[in-house]
């Protein structure tokens, strides 16, 4: 991945986000890390909804109270995507997935998209 360029604005200089925080980081697996992260944001979103606490969430998903500790803290180690995938679907909802070409020859990205 080419370095971002950097800016200098009053003296203090800044370099342009490549629109992933944890490749900016230099992070193992950001491309993985980033869609852990939306959908931990989607999941939470929905599991705030519900106002339920922590142990009935926990019942709903299969987890101890902990560990939806950890979920709604964003601690999302122990988190697969596949597992947070799980977890919409222990909620009432359907996960589906879109593969598209993408135009001319650039790298392709992870979109996740949250029907109304």
């Amino acid at each position: 991945m080419a370095k971002p360029a950097k800016t200098k604005i009053k003296g203090a200089e800044f370099e342009r986000s490549s629109g992933n925080v944890f490749a900016d980081l230099g992070l193992a697996q950001p491309e993985e890390l980033k869609t852990k992260l939306v959908l931990a944001v989607r999941l939470n979103e929905r599991i705030k909804a519900l106002q339920l606490k922590q142990t009935e969430i926990g019942a709903r998903l299969g987890l101890a109270q902990p560990n939806v500790s950890a979920l709604q803290n964003y601690r999302l180690d122990n988190f697969s995507s596949e597992k947070l995938l799980e977890f919409f679907n222990a909620l009432g909802y359907d996960v589906d997935f879109l593969i598209r070409p993408t135009s001319g020859d650039q790298r392709g990205t992870t979109q996740v998209l949250m029907a109304a």
